[in-house]
């Protein structure tokens, strides 16, 4: 039988559940609202409603996604570009069987990738033996060269915001940066620690206009996450909010996985993630041509 060729390879490997592989970037242009609580959160909720998830913690000098899930890690990404280790190697299983890669913690080297650094990472993703339903990254918070490099392979990109002023200005900075320089033309926004669901809209309001008006780019609304004291006793315990089903909290990160998950998959992939379906493909062709 004649081999399939390197499209057919490509859509047999990125077709997982009735859906092409979803890269989604988790960021913000502001440090401290949240962010990668939304990740975990997030990823919890879309573990539960049967995909199979890949976080990679991008905030790779300072990474923490495996300490609020209260895993303990030897190796982290620092291992994989030092090149004792695979990328494979340090995957570590959180809760809900969320599969974590985590980052480095106070190693500034890893806060400038560089082309090298890039390559090796996607080249890495694309090795992986079992690609995930979603590859959730999240970003560090700015708009730093890993931040726009991370965010510029993703599918989709969800700026988490939050009312405060500071807040808003930097989340509509990163989509400057963004739609300027890599050509983005379409952001989702969660706000954050919202007191309801009118200032929720009004931050969203207030983004989505300013953005349209003086960057030329559409801004979808993903939905608001409230004030609620479940997060922050949840963050202490190192758990998420999976022990607070009823909380207000995860009332609203179940309707942000519903949401995330209704989104179409976009069909068109950009420069990174572009290089990283094809190893993907290269891969699988490679593998069957060995087995005959």
């Amino acid at each position: 039988m004649a081999p399939l060729t390197q499209a057919q390879q490509l859509t047999r490997w990125v077709t997982r559940k009735g859906g092409r592989i979803r890269v989604l970037a988790v960021t913000s242009g502001k440090g401290g609202v949240g962010k990668t609580n939304v990740t975990v959160n997030l990823a919890d909720r879309l573990a539960r409603m049967g995909y199979r998830i890949l976080v990679l913690d991008g905030d790779m000098g300072l990474g923490n996604v495996d300490v609020m899930v209260g895993l303990s890690t030897t190796r982290t990404l620092a291992d994989v570009f030092a090149g004792h280790c695979t990328l494979e190697e340090i995957i570590h299983e959180g809760p809900g069987g969320i599969q974590i890669i985590p980052g480095g913690s106070g190693i500034v080297s890893l806060t400038q990738l560089g082309e090298e650094g890039q390559l090796t990472l996607l080249s890495q993703i694309g090795a992986l033996t079992q690609p995930p339903d979603y590859l959730i990254l999240d970003t560090a918070a700015g708009i730093g060269d890993n931040v726009r490099f991370l965010a510029g392979c993703a599918q989709e990109i969800l700026v988490v915001a939050t009312p405060d002023p500071t807040s808003i200005t930097d989340a509509y900075a990163l989509m400057k940066v963004m739609s300027a320089h890599h050509g983005e033309r379409r952001f989702r926004l969660l706000v954050n620690l919202a007191k309801n669901a009118d200032e929720g809209l009004e931050v969203y309001r207030r983004l989505s206009l300013a953005a349209d008006r003086f960057l030329g780019v559409a801004v979808d609304y993903a939905g608001f996450v409230p004030v609620d004291h479940a997060i922050s006793r949840a963050v202490r315990s190192q758990t998420g909010i999976s022990n607070a089903p009823a909380s207000a909290a995860a009332d609203a990160f179940t309707r942000l996985a519903r949401t995330v998950d209704s989104w179409r998959p976009v069909t068109e992939l950009k420069g990174g993630m572009q290089f990283f379906f094809n190893q993907v493909a290269d891969a699988q062709t490679a593998a069957l041509s060995a087995g005959g």
